[in-house]
């Protein structure tokens, strides 16, 4: 058992040291490179940091090859990172800063001078001034040495329910675990070139990043602005061979919807297409799947907390347009409790909400003890020794092939005439319509009533006609809203947020 993911690099620099590493818009790095570039950085932290390990650094840099070396750079010197959107807001910015005390920022001069708006008191390295030196190993190898597996390797915030964002806390373990299982799972070898979507600050980037690290294949980081673009993003993928995919289905609902396909052939190029972060709509999937029938197709289920992911489904069988895609099995070393509202697991089709214990496991959330010790609690089925799980928040149930089907978030489950209903059954439900790509159902207190978001103009009779056979009567949103753009957040999802301003 490796104490970090830091032998991935090393391993890989000297069996395939001048193999492309990493390839953005601006150019590459082969893999001698990118180690010794994060060796520089690393020195440079041990130099600040006067020898003390296991403190943030936060990264501050437009999405690219650099922010990638700056995490290993950071990794090798015994500290954890921490990245920040260039685009963020200055308060969530400052509310991340309040959690993290970090005493140190990786930047560009460019960026240097936005950063000094924040309430950041610290020492900067600046990317472009730190150069390799041959002393660099030497001096950064005795605290590479030091770290164990336990020790964090990166924090990544997500949305706090009180305003102040939550640090998600990850030890090298969780992703050595994670990872391992990715790369045997889905064969991956030096040969595979991987198109990066996710931005570094989410978690389904950890797949990308660290597959491509240990086995040595290369990390195509695609321009954000090709995601908008259907048929020159496929034809991106074409040109830089890439076969490998991990997206949000957002993102691959904006090529199946304008059938992108008709116009470029990846038939010879596209090998694996996973994905993660919400719900794959059956209809949008089934045009991939009609155009590329040989890929291997893969859903992806977990929160940030259990390190990106903890269930998957390879897709094996056909579905009709209105039926949920599963999100299938734990993965090895994961074991996915659904407890019901007794903390009792679930019988037959029993929904219940989806817990995770194993590996996987954040260490909690960083300067936050309250919210940790409400979210990771005692498994309740074990009285005899400590044992941590995760409560996702996610209900859940088994199919007949004792697959789980997501339902939806325990926040989307509403009180609605009487009834107990999940607004995700509704939401897959109208994803099976012909003219619907994207929709979202939200619940208006106020007025008692579900309230659709659709990105098609259609009317609450038309679509009352044709969901009826699908869902009760009581399930019928009571009013619809017409979105020519549906509101995407910085992930790629639909951005609830926005949606419930125009409720």
């Amino acid at each position: 058992m490796k104490n970090s993911v830091l032998p991935w690099l090393d391993e890989t620099a000297k069996r395939l040291p001048n193999k492309l590493a990493l390839q953005d818009i601006s150019g590459n790095i082969t893999y001698q490179e990118y180690r010794s570039k994060s060796l520089a950085i690393a020195y440079k932290i041990v130099e600040l940091n006067k020898g003390e390990m296991k403190k943030p650094v936060v990264v501050y840099l437009e999405k690219g090859k650099e922010v990638l070396v700056s995490f290993m750079g950071v990794a090798y010197s015994g500290c954890f990172y921490s990245p920040i959107d260039t685009e963020m807001p200055p308060s969530r910015v400052n509310k991340i800063l309040e959690v993290l005390k970090p005493e140190i920022v990786i930047t560009t001069n460019k960026l240097k001078t936005n950063f000094e708006k924040f309430n950041f008191y610290g020492s900067y390295i600046i990317y472009e001034e730190t150069i390799c030196s041959e002393e660099d190993e030497t001096a950064v190898k005795p605290y590479t040495e030091k770290i164990v597996d336990t020790d964090l390797l990166y924090v990544l915030f997500t949305s706090g329910s009180t305003g102040v964002p939550k640090g998600v806390s990850i030890c090298h373990r969780s992703v050595i675990d994670y990872i391992d299982w990715v790369t045997e799972t889905f064969n991956i070898t030096q040969k595979d070139t991987f198109g990066n979507q996710a931005p570094f600050y989410f978690d389904n980037s950890i797949l990308d990043i660290y597959s491509c690290m240990k086995m040595g294949a290369t990390l195509n980081i695609i321009p954000k602005k090709l995601f908008f673009q259907p048929v020159p993003l496929l034809e991106y993928i074409k040109y830089n061979k890439i076969n490998t995919i991990f997206w949000v289905p957002s993102a691959l609902i904006v090529v199946s919807k304008l059938k992108a396909f008709r116009n470029v052939d990846l038939s010879d190029t596209l090998k694996r297409v996973l994905f993660c972060g919400e719900v794959m709509p059956n209809k949008q999937l089934n045009i991939w799947r009609k155009f590329l029938p040989n890929v291997t197709y893969a859903n992806l289920y977990g929160p940030t907390e259990i390190t990106d992911a903890c269930t998957y489904y390879i897709v094996d069988r056909e579905f009709s347009d209105d039926e949920p895609l599963p999100i299938g099995i734990p993965m090895s070393n994961t074991d996915i409790l659904v407890l019901n509202d007794e903390d009792k697991l679930v019988t037959d089709d029993e929904v219940g909400e989806l817990c995770v214990r194993g590996t996987s496991l954040a260490m909690g959330y960083y300067n936050n003890p309250e919210k940790t010790r409400s979210a990771f609690v005692q498994n309740p089925l074990n009285k005899a020794v400590p044992e941590i799980i995760y409560r996702t928040g996610d209900l859940g149930r088994y199919n007949e092939y004792r697959e789980i089907i997501y339902i939806s978030r325990k926040d989307f489950q509403i009180k609605h005439l009487g009834h107990r209903i999940e607004l995700g059954e509704i939401e897959t439900a109208i994803s099976s319509l012909e003219e619907v790509t994207l929709n979202c159902c939200l619940y208006d207190e106020k007025n008692q009533r579900i309230v659709l978001f659709v990105d098609a103009q259609v009317d609450r009779d038309y679509i009352k006609e044709r969901i009826e056979k699908l869902v009760p009567e009581y399930m019928i949103p009571g009013k619809v809203i017409y979105l020519e753009n549906m509101p995407i957040n910085a992930n790629g999802k639909i951005d609830r947020i926005k949606l419930k301003e125009l409720m």
